[in-house]
């Protein structure tokens, strides 16, 4: 099994520190808010990641860690007039839901800043006894860049691109610009606690390693996160991890691609933000799941109006295929073990779910001939698919029970005159190879809640 590791960038021969052993931290959520389909999809790149590993015989110790504490948390818990720590516990318990809605497992371990603080401090001393971090007299404790030579490994820059690549906390007490917060003095109204260095909290940054040296010791096989975390919080992590131990943080870096909506990136600021809860309000879990894996996980995934409906439609084709074997030929014991070798091929090479997704729709052209020639291996094909696929969420509904839920969400209304017009209108602008006026009539059905496909006969339209 290959895997594409950040620190050397390129894919390598998966080989854990110690034999048939595998200890894995993936960063998670910091609870400022509610769960938006970027932290769902890397909770549920780095649980089939886990599975995987465990399906072809690995003994698998995953961690995530919940940054309870943190800016964006105390500014949104004053902003709602309730303690930071009241405030991070219901995120915590909104998103566990949510995550379990989704069909996401949990870690074998579940870590929290809030329950390490001793733990940060005494590696906060340490890192300051061994001349990596100094405090100041403000009792903030900065990590010094300048003495981990190789600062700047994981991302492939030097000090200089470091500098130019990043916006810094400006602070006249850092002895370099680029020197990064362990640990922060107390501001009035925010959660502190007692320190050498004067009450405070920890930085972000430091959160992370501890948690994991307490989890795991000074090694870990694999740690992932998004892309996003590559510079400063990763490469920042090995910094203060390996400057205290002497030893490889990680041996492999993994980082999953960000979620783009219609083009651009998701952020707050652009408003176009998709939470995790209204996804599943408006769609099943293995639709979701199906959505986004079919892009490499390394890839960023453009989520376009028509991205979960079309997943929809495809696995509702596909469970009207398996219910049509499974009236006829009933549920077997048999399997087609191509089937599952296949997968495991595609999963092989750097947990490539785009290849085991794009194999189903070969497998189900093959299951319909074998339906219509009456040939019972197709039972065998729906029975292994059931099994290989059900490791990243997919066939593990009663058939009738996903038709019934498509059918009934998108049972035939009555589309208004108004919007039919302009449905009318936009196809014969596209007859005329009227390119400009036919977008525009596009763009007029989506902001009215109508998405418009064409077809080679003509076109569909169907409600948001």
């Amino acid at each position: 099994m290959k895997i594409y590791n950040t620190l050397t960038g390129r894919k390598q021969e998966f080989t854990p520190i110690n034999d048939g052993k595998v200890k894995m931290y993936a960063c998670g959520i910091t609870v400022s808010g509610e769960a938006h389909i970027g932290h769902a999809y890397q909770a549920l790149i780095y649980d089939i990641i886990r599975k995987y590993l465990e399906k072809i015989g690995y003994d698998v110790t995953y961690a995530r860690n919940y940054t309870d504490v943190d800016d964006k948390i105390i500014a949104k818990s004053n902003e709602m007039g309730i303690p930071a720590d009241v405030y991070a516990e219901q995120m915590i318990k909104n998103i566990d839901e949510q995550m379990a809605r989704l069909d996401v497992d949990d870690p074998s371990l579940w870590l929290k800043a809030t329950q390490s603080i001793d733990d940060i401090i005494t590696f906060v001393k340490t890192l300051i006894e061994k001349g990596h971090a100094y405090a100041t007299e403000k009792g903030d404790v900065y990590f010094s860049v300048e003495s981990f030579p190789s600062y700047g490994k994981l991302s492939h820059r030097n000090l200089e691109d470091a500098m130019n690549g990043v916006r810094v906390e400006n602070d006249e007490m850092k002895k370099n610009p680029l020197d990064f917060a362990l640990w922060k003095s107390a501001k009035e109204g925010e959660p502190s606690w007692a320190s050498p260095w004067g009450e405070g909290r920890p930085g972000w940054h430091i959160e992370c390693s501890t948690m994991n040296k307490k989890a795991f010791g000074d090694e870990i096989d694999i740690h992932g996160g998004g892309r996003d975390l590559i510079f400063p919080h990763h490469e920042n992590e090995i910094a203060q991890t390996e400057a205290l131990t002497g030893k490889q943080f990680a041996k492999y870096w993994i980082h999953n691609g960000l979620i783009k909506v219609n083009g651009q990136k998701m952020s707050k600021s652009l408003g176009n933000s998709l939470f995790l809860k209204d996804l599943l309000d408006e769609y099943s879990p293995e639709t979701i799941k199906l959505a986004l894996l079919q892009t490499n996980y390394r890839g960023d995934i453009n989520v376009t109006d028509n991205l979960f409906p079309d997943a929809d439609k495809h696995l509702y084709d596909f469970y009207k295929t398996v219910k049509a074997v499974e009236d006829k030929f009933g549920k077997v014991a048999d399997g087609n073990q191509n089937i599952d070798v296949d997968f495991n091929k595609a999963m092989d090479d750097d947990f490539n779910t785009a290849l085991a997704i794009s194999n189903l729709y070969g497998y189900f052209k093959s299951i319909k001939a074998k339906l219509s020639a009456d040939d019972k291996s197709a039972a065998a094909d729906v029975n292994q698919i059931r099994k290989t696929y059900a490791l990243i969420g997919l066939f593990k509904a009663d058939a009738k029970d996903f038709i019934a839920y498509y059918e009934n969400k998108n049972q035939a209304e009555e589309i208004p005159a108004q919007i039919k017009a302009i449905a009318d209108e936009r196809f014969e602008a596209r007859k005329n190879k009227n390119w400009a006026k036919s977008d525009e009539l596009r763009d007029k059905l989506s902001q009215m809640g109508y998405i418009v496909k064409d077809s080679k006969d003509g076109y569909e339209l169907t409600k948001k």
